[in-house]
């Protein structure tokens, strides 16, 4: 957003929703809790429909971490850069 942009307030609410029904919002209500560190990821639907829960794509992914750290050494592949074939 630019700041030319910024300067123009505009009602872009559609005309099917009243101003009423949403109430008033509370500026910085969750500030702090995501100031202490908290990442927020965009799941692509296929993978939110698939975990109910954060804690469940949390325990899968912490999983597969586990996972790739224990069969790391089964790859052979060095861990440093290889020479370019020739």
């Amino acid at each position: 957003m630019n700041e030319k942009s910024m300067n123009v307030v505009e009602d872009e609410m559609r005309t099917e929703y009243q101003r009423e029904d949403v109430g008033n919002g509370v500026r910085g209500k969750y500030y702090e809790r995501f100031s202490k560190g908290t990442n927020l990821v965009l799941l692509d639907d296929r993978v939110a429909k698939a975990f109910p829960t954060p804690e469940a794509v949390n325990e899968v992914l912490l999983g597969l971490l586990a996972l790739a750290r224990k069969t790391a050494h089964i790859t052979g592949r060095p861990a440093g850069r290889t020479k370019a074939r020739r």
